[in-house]
């Protein structure tokens, strides 16, 4: 086991997460790439950029309102543009920042309409900086932008280019420090699903699920619970990708993703139970998803490829599903980081024909999805695996070699009701002899 697990705190005693070195390893992979590019600056509203090239955050409210931005350019440090109090707290208490935090509000993601004004301002905010630096005639990297924003920089005379990619290239391969955090987020998760397991019962909804999960989380410093995605019973096929108040009935199959962010970085992490008892149906597919998973996860070292790991999968038609298109993200790999998914992204979709080699320092998480015959159940396990020089490492470590049944505590006179089980069982041969003998004697009577 070479990774780490810390406590979440920082201590003179032992040597844990290097803030420091996360910040400047952060900001000199990403100058690097800028570097090596056609662009003269990147600019940033995506918050997962922002912090990675600023090393700031405001809270996970902020995640989808495109309320902040940075400008990167060439061979100098980013200028953030914040809400003014943030920007202020970001002078006293980001050093790494200082005058360089300024006041800056776009459009809220449309909340503000163009005619204010706000869109020219950024703009203009963007191109005193390249002016200044001699850049406004080299190409603007910009990831995602309001289109009133875009036209605003394009009247400037700005060339805006795909910075997006660069962004996403740069975040491919983590630093020391961002492999300890995922693998510390991993950790919490193990937790959850603990606590989870000696939980479950009939009864139990699965929104009681989400909020259990998410109170375990919180307790152990996540920052932000971005979901937990909990599925049961029939609605397990097709998967609905969100939870309900579903009650837990004896013999669902019921399967998770818990999703959450510590320091920024975040889990996807699926595990699969049955509530008291299991069908043959539900076990079979249970193991032919495992098995699927674990052919992935073989492929997992320095030099093989995305392509090789899809190519395990079952094709979309093996599984109910008349192309890749529509069976996408149930035999899934993607890597994972400050957003839930990043490069690479594995599926029979895409990987084929764009195969991309697996690297050291890469983080990602491999899914599988396999339905049951019965028509309805159906299982569902992730991992996340950390690409070594020699290999790989596991750090999601709730068990899941076997399907667990949860809630298994129903004994009759002569002992334990087994855990393997149909909902509707074939009736003994004594009933079939019985409801046979009941029968006779009926013939028997009608015939007098």
């Amino acid at each position: 086991m070479a990774l780490k697990t810390y406590g979440t705190m920082a201590v003179d005693w032992e040597d844990r997460v290097d803030f420091d070195r996360l910040r400047r390893e952060r900001l000199a992979r990403i100058k690097d790439g800028l570097a090596k590019s056609e662009m003269g600056a990147l600019l940033c509203f995506d918050m997962n950029n922002v912090r990675y090239i600023t090393h700031t955050h405001i809270g996970t409210w902020a995640q989808d309102k495109m309320s902040r931005f940075t400008l990167l350019p060439q061979n100098d440090e980013p200028i953030l543009w914040d809400f003014g109090s943030a920007a202020k707290h970001h002078q006293l208490h980001c050093p790494w920042l200082g005058e360089r935090s300024r006041a800056g509000i776009p459009l809220l993601r449309g909340a503000m309409s163009p005619e204010m004004g706000r869109a020219e301002d950024v703009a203009r905010k963007i191109r005193v900086e390249l002016e200044m630096r001699g850049l406004l005639k080299e190409p603007l990297g910009v990831d995602i932008v309001e289109p009133p924003i875009l036209f605003a920089l394009q009247r400037e005379g700005i060339t805006v280019v795909d910075g997006q990619q660069l962004m996403s290239d740069a975040r491919v391969i983590k630093t020391q420090d961002e492999i300890t955090l995922l693998n510390m987020s991993a950790s919490m998760v193990d937790a959850a699903y603990h606590d989870l397991y000696m939980a479950m019962k009939p009864g139990m909804r699965e929104n009681d699920a989400v909020g259990l999960v998410s109170k375990v989380l919180y307790d152990l410093g996540s920052e932000y619970v971005e979901a937990v995605n909990a599925i049961s019973g029939e609605r397990c096929n097709p998967h609905p990708h969100v939870f309900s108040d579903r009650i837990l009935r004896p013999g669902d199959p019921v399967y998770y993703d818990i999703l959450h962010s510590y320091m920024g970085y975040r889990t996807c992490y699926y595990r699969c139970f049955t509530i008291g008892f299991a069908s043959r149906a539900m076990i079979d597919a249970y193991k032919r998803c495992r098995e699927y998973l674990d052919a992935a996860i073989e492929l997992v070292r320095p030099g093989r490829t995305t392509a090789e790991i899809a190519s395990v999968w079952p094709k979309a038609q093996e599984f109910g599903f008349p192309n890749e298109e529509a069976a996408f993200a149930l035999q899934y790999g993607h890597g994972i980081g400050l957003a839930i998914w990043e490069k690479p992204v594995i599926s029979r979709l895409v990987s084929l024909e764009h195969s991309h080699e697996i690297k050291p320092g890469m983080v990602f998480a491999l899914e599988t999805f396999w339905p049951s015959t019965d028509g309805w159940s159906a299982a569902r396990i992730e991992e996340e695996i950390v690409v070594t020089p020699t290999g790989h490492e596991i750090i999601t470590r709730f068990p899941a070699e076997e399907l667990l049944v949860a809630g298994a505590s129903y004994v009759t006179v002569n002992g334990p009701l087994p855990t393997e089980r149909e909902q509707n069982p074939a009736p003994s041969q004594h009933v079939v002899d019985m409801v046979e003998a009941s029968a006779k004697s009926e013939r028997v009577g009608t015939s007098h």
